[in-house]
């Protein structure tokens, strides 16, 4: 492998990495892949995305044959929870997809490099290989997409045993009688849902006065809402400040994040997910002068390059929301960029999906940054039990909420809670790549009974013309 030239030689396997190499050998180029794991994917696919979905369809199938058939009449003897078979069977959907991938990294004829990759000056790239000696390539383009890594909270060791990160909290051995989530955000709800729908209790200790600080207030809101009526307890406005291993669990220590008296709790497992960094480690950016910004995040510019020529970045690794579809989207475009393609990316329509039951789904601006930025707005909300399929299938919680410009009609963002809330958002965000109006929305024929009603119904009551409600 030494000295082989490549025109382009990703930096890491994840969504965006292995979108990109894939993409660009489509486009004729010769493409290298470096990555550091013994199978492709990256965070997302490995251990995040795609093992967290596989555990809260399990665990939602468990509570549905637990009780919830009952109310459609169907009967269910005595339920039991496998668990090793549960996470058997999440370890099967994993495996399969990351050799799918390395299956369209030989269809398309992308070189796999296994190993740390650390970017030299002049277009080289070493790889510090698994079991045997660096190996260096040459590259025309280098594109890192290496990811994200959990954030470290100070005083807190985490030992993926009883003091976890999201890697740990997807392979216990066992339910934790009292599961204590320090953060949240979305993989604290999903990861926190899956543990409390088998069987633990579990505390999500926040240190803003709510959950889901990025998402609509009505989100927020009404998820809270719902999460507690599914027995999981909130600690809003407060901060952990130690996770203390013990024989007989963990002491947490907790105080008001304004100040305040401290007290303490037990848990038998702390789960950290408060937030995710940029990982950008040994990778010799400092070697080379690529910049970054004092929260460690790559700078580049519209077609993703950094400061220094041939050099770009994707992903989490640069601003923006660290989701694995926007990385998807920028790698795509980056390297069709290279290839002379024209490629827009609107980052204002890109959806985000909390996978928990009920979903939660955003795309676009918030009523409050509309409200903040000074334009006037119309919003329409219809709640779910509304809308006739909800309701046949027993799945009422929740609302869409549309928000349009009031003088142009156009669709700044769309919010949703409910069922399959994440699939709905698409069509909120092709109106809003579309520049389309509620109008669009409203004068388009939707079928019947479908969830997606409810979508074109909260546009015509911007339009003032519901039907349903």
């Amino acid at each position: 492998m030494a000295d082989q030239a490549f025109d382009l030689v990703v930096v890491g396997a994840g969504p965006g990495g292995y979108v990109a190499a894939i993409r660009a050998a489509q486009l004729g180029m010769k493409v290298a892949c470096v990555e550091s794991r013994k199978t492709l994917g990256g965070t997302c696919l490995n251990v995040g995305c795609i093992p967290s979905k596989a555990l809260l369809q399990s665990s939602e199938k468990f509570v549905e044959a637990k009780g919830d058939l009952a109310e459609h009449g169907v009967a269910v003897g005595s339920v039991g929870l496998d668990l090793a078979q549960m996470m058997a069977r999440k370890d099967k959907v994993v495996d399969g997809l990351t050799k799918g991938i390395d299956g369209l990294f030989k269809k398309y004829g992308v070189t796999r490099l296994d190993g740390m990759g650390r970017i030299g000056p002049a277009g080289t790239v070493t790889v510090a290989r698994n079991g045997s000696g660096p190996a260096a390539v040459t590259a025309a383009r280098t594109l890192i997409a290496t990811g994200s890594v959990s954030t470290p909270l100070p005083g807190i060791a985490i030992d993926e045993k009883r003091v976890v990160s999201s890697t740990g909290a997807l392979a216990l051995e066992s339910v934790p009688g009292h599961l204590v989530v320090i953060g949240g955000g979305y993989i604290g709800l999903e990861m926190g849902s899956v543990w409390l729908r088998l069987g633990a209790k579990v505390t999500v200790v926040e240190y803003l006065d709510t959950i889901l600080p990025n998402m609509d207030s009505d989100v927020a809101q009404q998820m809270k809402r719902l999460l507690e009526r599914q027995g999981m307890v909130f600690r809003t406005g407060t901060k952990v400040t130690a996770a203390k291993p013990g024989k007989s669990g963990v002491a947490v220590t907790l105080e008001p994040a304004k100040g305040g008296t401290a007290e303490e709790i037990k848990a038998d497992i702390v789960l950290v997910s408060v937030g995710r960094v940029p990982f950008t480690d040994g990778l010799g950016l400092e070697t080379v002068g690529v910049q970054r910004n004092n929260r460690g995040y790559i700078t580049v510019d519209a077609s993703f390059q950094t400061n220094v020529a041939g050099i770009y970045a994707i992903g989490d690794v640069i601003p923006g929301p660290m989701l694995a579809h926007k990385a998807m989207d920028e790698g795509a475009a980056c390297v069709e960029m290279m290839a002379g393609h024209a490629a827009p990316l609107n980052y204002d329509a890109i959806p985000v999906v909390v996978y928990t039951a009920p979903e939660a789904a955003s795309v676009g601006r918030t009523e409050a940054e509309i409200k903040a930025a000074g334009i006037d707005c119309k919003i329409g909300k219809v709640p779910f039990t509304a809308n006739s399929r909800a309701r046949a299938n027993a799945e009422t919680a929740g609302f869409v909420k549309i928000i349009a410009d009031a003088r142009t009609d156009r669709v700044l963002g769309a919010h949703i809670v409910g069922p399959d809330a994440g699939t709905m958002i698409a069509e909120v965000a092709l109106a809003m790549e579309f520049g389309a109006s509620t109008e669009d929305i409203a004068r388009t024929c939707h079928a019947h009974p479908t969830l997606n009603e409810a979508v074109k119904e909260a546009a015509l009551l911007i339009e003032g013309a519901a039907v349903h409600l």
